[in-house]
């Protein structure tokens, strides 16, 4: 599924899934289903990340992805103490 503006190089992403059309003229993206702005910020975020390794090797990217998923969703939160306790959690 892709949320894009509607910037017309965009329009042939419907053959590969579902295209939605944001109108920011409408004020759509304040609709929380047509949200884009924390889309636009993960990437940011991820691709600061991504170019500190240098290179990512394609088989592994899904778990590179999920990584920076997981720390983009507790980035205000101590990573190591977090990780810490979901250990022993798994260990009980």
């Amino acid at each position: 599924m892709f949320y894009t503006d509607g910037f017309r190089s965009y329009a042939d992403l419907k053959q590969y899934g579902k295209h939605n059309v944001i109108r920011h003229d409408k004020d759509e993206f304040v609709n929380e289903r047509n949200h884009i702005n924390g889309l636009e910020g993960f990437w940011s975020f991820a691709k600061e990340r991504f170019h500190k390794y240098h290179g990512i090797n394609k088989t592994n990217y899904p778990f590179y992805l999920k990584e920076m998923e997981f720390r983009f969703n507790h980035r205000n939160e101590n990573i190591y103490n977090l990780l810490v306790t979901l250990c022993i959690r798994r260990l009980v």
